[in-house]
């Protein structure tokens, strides 16, 4: 009986992180695009310039091997940042893992094969005042603007993810209660706050999108929508908040994740607790949750060499 293709090998992966671990349709479609990459190194050779479309031209699971693995990792190396190259080894890691632990092959090829060291950077965020100035750029005259408002309100208010953001339903938000449900990472559900403006905000663009569309501002469905009715994509929401930002002239590059990073730095600089602020990001663990910290220590630091007299 011929050994499976590493493509139905990888099918099979993708389908147990979606059916035993849990994991969202956006982590399965990484690891998928992850692992399709490698499928296509080796299908074309081992002097590949590129890592473009095909199958694994015949290689089996058991015949890839660490030499394999850091050949892919030195043409990736051509294009990626390290963080990149970092998480499709990662990726290739979890899967021959998983192969070893259905008996397909002995050894994980991918262990013996080191990450590639880190650039130590800062995550990128916004100040208080560059924050204001660019949620409260956004003009409120129309459905639309209620809705982008209302919708970067959300993320920075809440500090999720934008993938969170995209899953939000209208019965997820408690007005009352001041709280939002969210279903974050492997489908692990929390109860975060939201604040009064965030709110408001929501309120009147669900007010507004039932006078002009008929759509109850309290029906079930997705609590942002996209102007056919469906529900808004994190793609979109991306698009929406860069264009935002740089209509009010933010001079850094404005992401949805740089929002949820400004959300966590903002509350460590008023003296929230790391690990309060850990629960409302959704991290499993602390050390996640930390890299925080390093922003606020720069403040200090900065404060404590400009205002002491004996530095």
């Amino acid at each position: 009986m011929p050994s499976p293709s590493l493509k139905a090998l990888i099918d099979g992966f993708i389908e147990s992180l979606a059916v035993e671990k849990g994991y969202s349709s956006n982590t399965c479609r990484a690891y998928a695009r992850d692992l399709d990459g490698f499928l296509a190194y080796l299908a074309a050779g081992p002097d590949a310039r590129d890592a473009g479309n095909g199958e694994a031209g015949g290689v089996r699971a058991d015949q890839v091997d660490p030499l394999t693995i850091r050949g892919y990792l030195g043409v990736l190396h051509r294009k990626n940042s390290k963080s990149t190259i970092a998480r499709k080894l990662s990726s290739l890691r979890s899967f021959f893992k998983h192969l070893v632990k259905h008996a397909v092959i002995r050894e994980n090829p991918a262990d013996a094969v080191l990450t590639p060291r880190q650039e130590k950077t800062l995550p990128v965020h916004l100040s208080v005042d560059d924050t204001f100035r660019m949620l409260d750029s956004v003009r409120v005259d129309g459905l639309t603007g209620l809705r982008d408002r209302a919708l970067m309100e959300t993320l920075y208010s809440c500090g999720i993810r934008v993938s969170e953001l995209e899953g939000l339903n209208v019965e997820d938000v408690d007005g009352m209660n001041r709280t939002v449900r969210v279903s974050g990472k492997g489908g692990r559900e929390r109860i975060v706050p939201i604040g009064r403006v965030a709110i408001d905000a929501i309120k009147a663009y669900r007010e507004t999108l039932e006078i002009e569309k008929g759509v109850p501002a309290a029906a079930q469905g997705p609590l942002f929508l996209n102007p056919k009715g469906g529900r808004l994509t994190g793609r979109s929401v991306a698009r929406i908040l860069d264009k935002i930002a740089r209509k009010a002239g933010i001079a850094v590059p404005v992401s949805p994740h740089a929002l949820r990073h400004t959300f966590a730095t903002h509350m460590l600089d008023a003296g929230a607790d790391l690990r309060v602020v850990q629960e409302l990001l959704g991290h499993k663990s602390l050390s996640t949750t930390q890299k925080y910290t390093h922003v606020s220590i720069d403040r200090l630091m900065e404060t404590y060499d400009r205002t002491h007299p004996r530095k």
